[in-house]
């Protein structure tokens, strides 16, 4: 008896220090400059440092791994490194490290989208030990926001052949807060916090992440109170949900940086008419579809930048449905009732929103004689059969929308190439020299024009139907303290969170 009230209170202990959450895929890759998925970018975020970071309002950009950084002139960029910090496996970081990041990110061993970040970045160059050297061919708006990029251990690395495949994309070290202990795909996966982690040890020992695909799983257990963190939808929060849940978990909402779309394969040649994509756009309800969706927890999508920041145009507004002029644009297009548009929407059951989304917009389309067949796929399937291959006719996805916006790496007509986000394959010159323009330009507010400029030229051209920006609605288990909500989010003190027993 006493044996096992003693195994019971070491258990109770363990998962008082364990903070349990859930991703809907497993990682494809828990490596900072291969990571392109949602589940592998979160997992790899608490493993892997970059130089600098955003602060908590995400406005400011603070150090991180650099424990100073200043522009010595236009061009030429300095990051003073701290001395404290250790790989996960106990060896010294340095800005040997960052170089040999640099080096993988441009060589010919990766296919990175991040790769373009860096494509204005002249030479890296090591001045000591802890002090580098960027110089960049002209000036950047981005030279900071580029080197919050994760960095990878050149004592491990430096003699791999094949990074895109190597076993350190399941066996990751790095500088983060945690450190991986457990991978067991399609099950679980375990960060521990790293005791010499340079901003102090976190206070919550684990972070268990359950790989649950199907949301229905991941709402019962956070409802029975196996999971401390996660994501509601509108419908459960508003309908599904007692007053015992809310004694239990604190709500914290806020818009999404994020956005869902409609993209067409513009390869194609039903796509490629501007006629056609004006009339599907024309055709469907936004509204209609934020209203079933959401209850009120999420807003229409203007646009590709993100609400409230220097990049959003805000005279830009939601098209309004008009089933007539669409029918008009169709015929006009070479569409008939005898001959109709057909094409087939892709998407993935990760997001429960985005399969119901797809139903609707095939319901509002077949209202002007176009006929949408649906293909709902697992996430990894759609990702690497689908989507990277670009074998699709249309494909219902997503964006994370940042702060700073880099229109190069959805929008210009070199990002459409293998690895790159421009997935759709959208080419205008016209956008591409403003694209170009505006890489060098420092000014804010000059910046700021333009970008709206290329805001409103997007949209007119329809390459996405720009659908709707959720909220993120998170249920936080009260025995979690030191929360202190911010414009980002609740996530950027979470090595103060503590789990109370």
């Amino acid at each position: 008896m006493l044996r096992y009230i003693l195994v019971l209170f070491l258990t109770l202990c363990l998962e008082a220090s364990t903070l349990h959450l859930a991703t809907s895929t497993n990682p494809a890759r828990l490596n900072p400059i291969l990571a392109t998925d949602s589940s592998s970018s979160e997992i790899a975020s608490f493993i892997f440092s970059g130089l600098v970071k955003f602060d908590k309002d995400s406005k400011e950009i603070v150090a991180d791994l650099a424990k100073k950084f200043y522009f010595k002139d236009s061009t030429t960029l300095i990051f003073e490194l701290r001395e404290d910090v250790y790989w996960h496996d106990g060896e010294k970081f340095s800005a040997k490290d960052v170089l040999f990041t640099y080096d993988t990110l441009l060589s010919d061993k990766v296919v990175s989208p991040y790769s373009s970040g860096f494509r204005f970045v002249k030479s890296v160059r090591i001045l000591d030990e802890y002090t580098l050297e960027v110089t960049y061919t002209k000036p950047y708006f981005k030279a900071l926001e580029t080197w919050m990029m994760g960095i990878l251990p050149k004592h491990l690395l430096e003699n791999e052949t094949n990074l895109m495949s190597a076993s350190f994309n399941k066996n990751p070290i790095g500088t983060g807060p945690y450190r991986l202990e457990q991978l067991e795909f399609s099950k679980n996966i375990v960060l521990k916090a790293f005791e010499k982690y340079y901003e102090g040890e976190p206070k919550i020992e684990k972070l268990s992440f359950h790989v649950i695909a199907d949301p229905m799983t991941r709402f019962m257990m956070l409802k029975s109170g196996e999971l401390d963190v996660g994501a509601l939808e509108p419908m459960a929060y508003e309908k599904q949900l007692g007053a015992s849940f809310f004694e239990q978990f604190a709500i914290y909402e806020k818009i999404s940086p994020s956005y869902s779309y409609l993209g067409f394969n513009l390869r194609l040649d039903k796509f490629k008419d501007p006629r056609v994509r004006e009339a599907l756009s024309l055709a469907i309800n936004r509204d209609e579809i934020v209203d079933i969706l959401f209850f009120k927890h999420a807003r229409v999508c203007t646009g590709p930048f993100l609400p409230g920041t220097k990049a959003y145009n805000n005279s830009v507004k939601t098209p309004k449905q008009n089933i007539q002029k669409a029918k008009e644009l169709l015929q006009a297009a070479g569409y008939t009732e005898e001959n109709p548009l057909r094409f087939e929407i892709a998407t993935s059951n990760s997001s429960p929103i985005r399969p119901y989304a797809a139903e609707i917009l095939q319901h509002q389309l077949k209202a002007v004689g176009v006929y949408v067949t649906l293909r709902v796929m697992e996430w990894q399937a759609f990702l690497n059969m689908v989507v990277m291959p670009h074998k699709f006719e249309s494909i219902l996805l997503g964006w994370g929308l940042a702060p700073t916006p880099d229109p190069y790496l959805l929008w210009h007509s070199e990002s459409d190439r293998k690895g790159g986000f421009n997935l759709v394959g959208y080419h205008n010159e016209e956008l591409d020299k403003l694209i170009e323009e505006s890489q060098s330009i420092v000014d804010r507010d000059e910046l700021a024009l333009i970008w709206q400029k290329m805001f409103a030229m997007i949209v007119e051209d329809n390459p996405y139907l720009f659908l709707y920006i959720p909220n993120e609605i998170s249920a936080v288990d009260k025995r979690i303290q030191n929360i202190e909500p911010a414009l980002s989010g609740i996530w950027h003190n979470y090595i103060e969170w503590e789990k109370e027993d």
